[in-house]
């Protein structure tokens, strides 16, 4: 609202946070926006949200989305995805800036009959194609439940263990990963390093102001109750031989849940 020259030219929101694991509103971003009457472009990043959490490009007003083919759509690093509205194609045309890599009309010209202007991830697509027809399969409402499902399951666990989720706020809570603030003066790299040695389970890391302190699950793409109670029986007794001060019984909140929930 400050901006009255529209010095601004675009707010950028990242739809779910990795290192956080904090979901936001974007369409209040969008409504915060226009209610203040400035004509910034808004773009999400949903790299870690994108067939994982429900994310609408259109319907909420979102004028350039930007994802990646390695969370959600369960494939390697390698491809990524671009929405655009008509508004800052506009806006690109009249930039000015030289580029060549990133220029969406040349993209879109060559899309129009079913290629790439340059050498495609051809190997990547095919796996595309099929990560799609597992989620057309599942249904997206389906997919979405089901992560909303497996992440309360992880939410369970960690209070029953008596740990600290690192996102306050519940609404606020990302369905793709858990974060979690280790006990005073234990260090949650040392913690992950045992998990990985003895239990053969790979955590994230904490990243910035919470290295260290944090440990993250995720529970997102291609994954289910089984996959979930493994991984959470491995952080419970990678706790145990490291020596983690906590309350048992996580594991068995987490089934818990899940039955009640089937």
């Amino acid at each position: 609202a400050a901006d009255t020259d529209h010095r601004i030219r675009a707010v950028l929101a990242t739809h779910n946070e990795t290192s956080t694991a904090v979901t936001s509103d974007i369409p209040a971003v969008r409504g915060a926006i226009d209610a203040a009457g400035h004509p910034a472009l808004l773009m999400a990043d949903t790299v870690s949200s994108l067939a994982s959490i429900d994310f609408r490009h259109e319907e909420w007003g979102v004028d350039v989305t930007v994802s990646g083919s390695q969370k959600g759509l369960m494939l390697r690093p390698g491809i990524s995805f671009t929405a655009i509205s008509a508004k800052a194609r506009e806006a690109a045309r009249e930039g000015g800036m030289p580029r060549s890599y990133w220029r969406w009309e040349t993209m879109l010209e060559a899309n129009a009959t079913g290629f790439f202007p340059y050498t495609p991830a051809t190997n990547l697509l095919y796996g595309l194609d099929e990560a799609l027809k597992m989620l057309r399969e599942e249904g997206l409402a389906q997919v979405f439940a089901r992560h909303h499902r497996l992440a309360e399951a992880t939410r369970c666990a960690v209070q029953a263990w008596g740990l600290e989720l690192l996102a306050v706020n519940p609404s606020e809570r990302s369905d793709a990963l858990t974060p979690k603030l280790m006990p005073e003066g234990h260090d949650a790299h040392s913690l992950r390093r045992v998990i990985l040695d003895r239990f053969d389970t790979s955590l994230g890391a904490g990243l910035g102001k919470v290295k260290g302190r944090v440990f993250r699950i995720g529970h997102l793409g291609h994954f289910n109750e089984p996959m979930l109670l493994g991984t959470l029986g491995a952080v419970e007794a990678g706790m145990v031989a490291a020596g983690v001060p906590f309350h048992r019984g996580g594991v068995s909140a987490a089934i818990d849940h899940l039955v009640a929930t089937h």
